[in-house]
């Protein structure tokens, strides 16, 4: 596993997690199962059967490197890549791979987002290592994509050729990456068989992504590539500070999956969820004979079903008469929201902010 490397893509904010996800501590760094790990504790020990623990970085914003140090104390700081600014996926991508690329010319890099839920752990680690298995026999980016359960609008779409009659696990050539549909395109996309959803999750060669953003961003290439020599040493944050300042902002999709020839998929079979929403969450907690999950040891439900309710262990709460609404408290915020008005939740924060903007201090 020496030439493994994984990247945690840790700086997002989760606005769609409030009131407990925050800019000051995202999702990636709750516990929102209540099972005492963090999200991006468990993609850390999950990783740690692919790549030895000296070779897992955290790619995070430069506000959270600390909570990143308290939650993964086994990492150094040198381990803890910096953004001063977020500009997506593609230049963190592109710093990630010049560094590692800098250490370890022979280097395969997994790259994963910190807050996703993986429930088939050995699956995952199976998948991964056919997907490395692939992205070094040629040079091929390979993506994991999952098979969808429902005609989800939210999720970008793989296409590939399902009449080779490829199995999960196996490896396939796309066809082309689709962004997220409508609801009628969604459900084409289900019913034809031959569409996964794009995880986000990535494989392949650091020489390999190297000459791809080379091909497709010359630009972002030159100011992240052009020069390996000051990474991994003192003048490193000043040179990659100054790249964030000056790059586009542009996803790794845009960037260069979607131009790509070289595009491989593995059909994964592990339980998977982005936790994107709390309604996302709420397909991975146990219920009870309502249909409610409830995070939250004091937390009393009557007359109530088909409610996710998450409530701090210290605090007593009674709840009567509520269907299929959400309900979550954290640090003096409170939220009751109707499930389905989750997605206006964005919205919703937009109005709230400014009206009450002192509970939406950056």
């Amino acid at each position: 596993m020496k030439d493994n490397y994984c990247i945690i893509m840790a700086g997002g904010v989760g606005s769609r997690f409030w009131p407990m996800s925050t800019p000051q501590k995202p999702k990636q760094f709750l516990d929102v199962l209540g099972i005492g790990k963090s999200l991006i504790q468990m993609t850390y020990e999950r990783l740690l059967q692919t790549a030895p623990k000296e070779n897992i970085y955290v790619l995070t914003n430069t506000s959270y490197a600390q909570i990143v140090k308290e939650q993964l104390p086994d990492l150094t700081y040198d381990q803890i890549l910096t953004e001063p600014k977020r500009k997506n996926t593609a230049p963190c991508i592109a710093y990630a791979a010049a560094k590692i690329q800098a250490l370890n010319p022979n280097a395969t890099m997994i790259i994963s987002p910190a807050d996703h839920l993986i429930v088939k752990e050995q699956r995952f680690t199976e998948i991964v290592a056919t997907a490395i298995k692939r992205a070094n026999e040629e040079e091929r980016l390979v993506t994991l994509g999952i098979q969808p359960s429902r005609p989800d609008t939210g999720y970008g779409y793989i296409e590939f050729d399902n009449t080779s009659n490829v199995n999960a696990g196996e490896v396939t050539e796309v066809k082309q990456f689709r962004e997220k549909p409508d609801l009628a395109t969604a459900e084409a996309f289900l019913k034809s068989g031959n569409f996964y959803w794009n995880s986000g999750i990535f494989v392949w060669k650091t020489s390999s992504i190297l000459n791809s953003l080379e091909s497709f961003q010359p630009e972002l290439h030159e100011l992240f590539a052009g020069d390996l020599s000051h990474y991994n040493t003192l003048t490193e944050q000043e040179k990659v500070n100054f790249c964030f300042e000056t790059c586009e902002d542009i996803s790794i999709d845009f960037a260069v999956m979607e131009h790509a020839k070289n595009v491989d998929v593995v059909l994964a079979d592990f339980d998977w969820s982005d936790l994107g929403t709390w309604g996302s969450l709420n397909t991975h907690l146990s219920k009870d004979e309502n249909n409610n999950a409830v995070v939250g040891t004091h937390a009393h439900l009557f007359n109530s079903s088909n409610c996710l309710v998450n409530i701090p262990n210290n605090k007593l709460v009674v709840l009567d008469g509520l269907n299929d609404y959400i309900v979550v408290e954290s640090d003096n915020m409170l939220m009751v929201l109707k499930a389905e008005n989750e997605q206006e939740l964005k919205n919703y924060l937009k109005q709230v902010e400014q009206k009450s903007p002192q509970f939406f201090d950056k």
